[in-house]
């Protein structure tokens, strides 16, 4: 099929390459000229895993770039929507989605055959009826269903496995006004063998989204919750998770005795809060959306204030041996919210910078792959060490917040300075036992006693 995709973010980006390679013939669309040079010389404006090869390798041939909406959308058979749509505190921000659908109905006013726009982006239950196709409606003068279509089909992409996950999908979404929208979606994803198709209106494909990702960030907070109580009663919240993992219906055992590991376990694990350009908004979003329409999104809300107080607990693990920061050098380890990409939105790495900065410690930051959106936020108030020896050579403390494959190899290294800065384990990823000084999240801090001592 003859696709275009509207927005190169991370969502249009990835899922216009992965089209390309699965045979589609697809034109990106951005109205950020550089972006569109980058695209066209096959360079990622983005950090992702597998990105550059696919696009060295599709660019040219079947994927190319374009500031120009009108041709990209007359000369394909569907369009997908994949701007942004940020929370502004109360609701999330439809201004780029009604420029596009505007800007796609004027050239639909003018094209003779039936053509699919598609919602890729993230919006809740009731956006693509109410919202984008009226738009389309009075902008093309023409009637949704019979003269044009529209659908929705949320993605379901992890940063940092984005190619991956598109390629190998475990559902595809496919949402639409009509049948003949929805059985378009299903030839473009026809290409993806054995995956499971779920067909429905396109409320329904909104609120899956909404579902999934709300789910997700509710079990990173519960284990959190459940962390900072073991924290306060001696247990080891990596074991007691640990525990909790081996319940057949998280690790199901298969005949020959093996346990399978599902993805979800890795979100019932204590940490320091998620961030990113989904649940934090995603949550916000739905509950907001709960409340216009009458219904108390309590849960949720506990789901966001856990995810809140969450990065302070590592400050206060800080505090336990530095009470007073003024000049105290302390490293942070990772920006980004997740390994894998370079995404610094909503990060807990950013509260916890910006409270050593307040209490006026010395902050050295390291993070190749987001080292330059660092910059952006705290621009020369913190060191950007260029190796991980360097960021930690110097620090009193060791402050993990991503735990890049990288920072495995931090036992080693601490073991090769003296005296060894404290480290404190955002993530608890690292064998505790390793360090000569540790605190983590989930553990309960070390004794006074044993803290003198250990200074």
């Amino acid at each position: 099929m003859k696709v275009s995709v509207i927005g190169t973010g991370y969502v249009g980006l990835v899922s216009g390459v992965c089209l390309a390679e699965k045979g589609h013939s697809v034109i990106c669309v951005d109205i950020d000229p550089a972006k569109v040079d980058m695209i066209n010389a096959a360079q990622p404006p983005i950090y992702e895993a597998g990105l550059e090869a696919l696009l060295k390798k599709n660019t040219g041939s079947r994927l190319k770039a374009s500031t120009d909406l009108r041709t990209a959308v007359l000369e394909s058979d569907i369009s997908l929507i994949a701007v942004g749509t940020p929370f502004d505190g109360d609701r999330i921000d439809l201004k780029y989605i009604r420029q596009v659908a505007q800007e796609i109905g004027e050239v639909l006013r003018d094209k003779p055959t039936f053509h699919a726009v598609i919602v890729k982006s993230t919006v809740v239950p009731g956006t693509t009826d109410g919202v984008v196709a009226p738009i389309l409606a009075k902008a093309s003068g023409r009637t949704p269903s019979v003269d044009f279509g529209v659908g929705m089909n949320p993605e379901f992409l992890k940063e940092g496995d984005a190619i991956e996950d598109f390629m190998n999908p475990d559902r595809v979404v496919l949402g639409g006004m009509d049948d003949r929208t929805v059985d378009m979606l299903a030839e473009l994803y026809s290409v993806f063998e054995g995956v499971d198709l779920v067909r429905c209106d396109t409320r329904t494909a909104e609120m899956i989204k909404y579902t999934a990702n709300s789910l997700l960030a509710t079990l990173i907070s519960f284990s959190n919750e459940i962390g900072n109580l073991c924290s306060m009663m001696g247990v080891d919240t990596v074991d007691a998770m640990h525990g909790m993992h081996l319940d057949k219906r998280f690790m199901p055992i298969l005949e020959d005795g093996t346990r399978v590991r599902p993805g979800m376990i890795s979100y019932l694990a204590s940490g320091c809060g998620f961030g990113g350009s989904c649940f934090p908004k995603d949550v916000k979003a739905l509950i907001a959306h709960g409340e216009s329409v009458g219904h108390d999104m309590s849960l949720l809300k506990a789901v966001i204030d856990v995810n809140k107080r969450q990065p302070a607990r590592m400050i206060d693990l800080l505090r336990q041996h530095y009470p007073d920061l003024s000049g105290t050098h302390i490293t942070v380890l990772g920006v980004a919210f997740k390994p894998g990409t370079d995404d610094v939105r909503e990060s807990p790495a950013i509260p916890i910078i910006t409270d050593l900065l307040r209490a006026r410690a010395v902050v050295t930051v390291y993070d190749p792959p987001a080292q330059h959106e660092a910059y952006e936020i705290f621009e020369d108030d913190v060191t950007y060490a260029e190796t991980l020896e360097a960021a930690i050579c110097e620090a009193k403390a060791v402050m993990l917040v991503t735990h890049w494959p990288e920072f495995a190899d931090l036992p080693a290294r601490f073991a090769n300075l003296a005296p060894a800065p404290l480290l404190i384990d955002g993530r608890r990823n690292l064998p505790k036992n390793s360090f000569e000084r540790y605190e983590g999240i989930g553990l309960q801090p070390q004794p006074a006693a044993e803290l003198e001592a250990a200074d």
